[in-house]
Parts: structure tokens; C-alpha cells; sequence
């Protein structure tokens, strides 16, 4: 009958810290490393706003990488324009940059629920199962939107950070180019919240200029950068061996028609760090939420970043027009169609 129910129990424990970040923090990593310390595995969560985590303990979560700790952190309300209305303490479009430092942290930014079901499965069979000495950062969000059901197959794609969403088929269209039967494509990519943002991107593109899009969820772009240094590294130090490795991003993207526009609630570093495993000769241009940013609704934050579909979808139609796919006054239409502020300053200096 009350509105903070709360009992102990054998099978876990809940523990509130009050707002100590540093005390929470110290809590979990004394669970995380309870296997080695006290021979008690353990697999704790901890759950706090994202912009509360690494930016205020940071020194912490080093420690807990190299003290081997194993366990979630969760962080909630997470992105720069998801948790509007309380001030810019709460507005994380960098987390994810700061957990990539950390050798064994594998963060992740999903959207859907199926892609947290199988990042947590996934985590908790490589730290239980396999006993790898590892830890896991997810953010996650708080809105309100539909899941769909997961596509087949994409169990593995999704652990290692980018996976097929949607397909228009432009990988045929690519092969049918140089007979002059493809009509424009785009492959778009997108992580957390603004992944909706890319799908209705995607819709405009089809609706207003009739160009297909490729849809892809990449629900770690720190876990594709990894993925594709080791593959560079593997390729320097195997010169003889003719099984050359790709990346996973080269894998995904190799025989796909059009520009790859990218688009997150973190800051454009975040999603420019597969830059180097574009396949040769793609366009690749990278949207984010630069800046500081200010207290007001999700649509307009995500406006003023330019991180919203109308500006995904007019830089979609600007990368078409320099590969020469489409033509300058497709990009003022654009400009035009979305109302869409060419004078307004950029985010990152206001």
C-alpha cells in the first residue's frame, strides 16, 4: 500500500545511495568485484542518469576497469536532448566517448528493447559464463515509442555494433547503376532515440524525393571502432596471409548504393569514430548534438542540434547532390520544404 514499497530478499538487493554518485559507484564496484574478493559472484546494476556517470566518477570507473570489475551500469534519461527541462547538468551527449577509454567497458546505445535483451544477455553469459574480466555500459531512455520485433538474425550484428533495420534493396541498385536503373539511395544510421528520427527521416526521403534509404541501428559505435582497428591491426601484422579481415562497418556498407549519413544524441565524435572504415569512396557525413544546448522540448532541442529527420533527411539530400546523384536545387527545395534556417548559428557557439 505504499508509494516506495521496498523489502530485502535473498535473491538480490536494492540500494538506494541518496545523491552520492561516488558512493554508488564505490557501492557497485565493491558487487562487481565480489568474485575475486570474496568469492561471491555477483552481477550488479547500477542505474543513474548517464550525464551523472562518467563525467562525475570517472576516476572510479577507470578503477573499476582495472580493478576487473564485472557488471551493468545503466544511464538513464540518457542523450543530449532526451531529458529536457532541468538544466544542461542533465544533458549527456558524451558519455559514450568517456566510457570508450576504458579498455573493458563495452557501452552500447540501443533503442529497442530486443537490442537491450541481447546486449544483457550477451553480457551477462561473457561475465558469468566465460568469465571474461569486462563491464557493461548501456544507456538507455525515457520516452514513449512503439518496439517492433527483432529482425532474424541480427543477434550477433547487434553485439558487435551495427546491423541491418530496414533494406530498400539498394545493394541491387547498386549493381544496376551502370545500367541507369537506380534511382537514388542513402544509407542512414542511427543509435538511441534519434534512430526514430532516422526512420522518419527515411520516409521523407521516399515520400518528398522519392530516394530509398537503408536503415541501419548501430547500437555501439565504440564497439565498431574497436572492431575495426583490430581488423587494421590484424591485416599490418599478417602481411603474407590471403584472408584479409574487414571491419564490420566495411562488411555491412561493401556494395551499398549512396552516401552513409550518420545521426545521434551525442556529439559528432561519437559517430565519426568509423570514419576510417567507410568502404573507399563513400561519403560519409555525421550529425550530432555539438554544444551546450538549452532547456526546452525534445523537438526543438533536436532542432536547434539539427539532429531532427527534416535536417537528417536535408543532409541526406546534400550528400546525394555532391556525388552528383542530385542537383542544388534539390538541396534548397529541402532547405525550403523543411523550413529549415539557413542563418541560424551554429549549435556549437551558442
Amino acid at each position: 500500500d505504499e508509494l516506495m514499497y521496498y523489502r530485502e530478499d535473498q535473491k538480490g538487493q536494492v540500494l538506494q545511495e541518496g545523491i552520492s554518485e561516488a558512493g554508488a559507484m564505490s557501492a557497485w564496484m565493491a558487487a562487481a568485484s565480489s568474485y575475486s574478493v570474496s568469492d561471491m559472484p555477483m552481477l550488479p546494476f547500477y542505474i543513474y542518469y548517464s550525464m551523472f556517470g562518467f563525467q562525475r566518477v570517472g576516476d572510479l570507473a577507470w578503477a573499476a576497469g582495472d580493478l576487473r570489475c564485472r557488471g551493468f551500469l545503466v544511464g538513464g534519461t540518457a542523450g543530449r536532448t532526451t531529458l529536457n527541462g532541468e538544466g544542461l547538468q542533465h544533458q549527456d551527449g558524451h558519455s559514450h566517448l568517456l566510457a570508450g577509454n576504458i579498455p573493458n567497458c563495452h557501452a552500447y546505445d540501443p533503442t529497442f528493447s530486443y537490442e537491450v535483451a541481447v546486449i544483457l544477455q550477451d553480457g551477462t553469459k561473457r561475465m558469468l559464463e566465460a568469465q571474461e574480466d569486462a563491464y557493461w555500459y548501456i544507456t538507455v531512455m525515457n520516452e514513449n515509442y512503439a518496439h517492433p520485433d527483432m529482425p532474424a538474425g541480427v543477434e550477433a550484428d547487434i553485439i558487435k555494433g551495427m546491423y541491418l533495420f530496414k533494406d530498400s534493396g539498394s545493394a541491387d541498385k547498386g549493381k544496376a547503376k551502370g545500367k541507369g536503373k537506380a534511382a537514388p539511395c542513402v544509407q542512414l544510421l542511427g543509435s538511441g532515440t534519434i534512430l526514430l528520427e532516422v526512420i522518419a527521416a527515411a520516409e521523407l526521403l521516399e515520400k518528398d524525393f522519392g530516394v530509398a534509404s537503408d536503415i541501419w541501428s548501430c547500437p555501439s559505435f565504440t564497439e565498431l571502432r574497436r572492431d575495426g582497428f583490430d581488423a587494421e591491426r590484424w591485416n599490418r601484422l599478417h602481411p603474407m596471409d590471403k584472408q584479409v579481415r574487414k571491419a564490420h562497418v566495411t562488411t555491412c556498407l561493401d556494395g551499398r548504393a549512396g552516401p552513409v549519413i550518420a545521426a545521434t544524441d551525442y556529439v559528432r565524435e561519437y559517430a565519426d569514430q568509423i570514419r576510417a572504415f567507410m568502404p573507399q569512396g563513400k561519403h560519409y557525413l555525421v550529425l550530432g548534438t555539438d554544444g551546450f544546448g538549452r532547456s526546452d522540448t525534445r523537438e526543438h532541442l533536436r532542432d536547434f542540434f539539427e539532429v531532427d529527420r527534416y535536417w537528417i533527411a536535408h543532409a541526406a539530400i546534400a550528400a546525394l547532390a555532391a556525388e552528383g546523384e542530385m542537383n542544388p536545387e534539390d538541396v534548397a527545395r529541402a532547405i525550403k520544404q523543411y523550413k529549415l534556417d539557413p542563418a541560424k548559428p551554429n549549435p556549437l557557439t551558442v
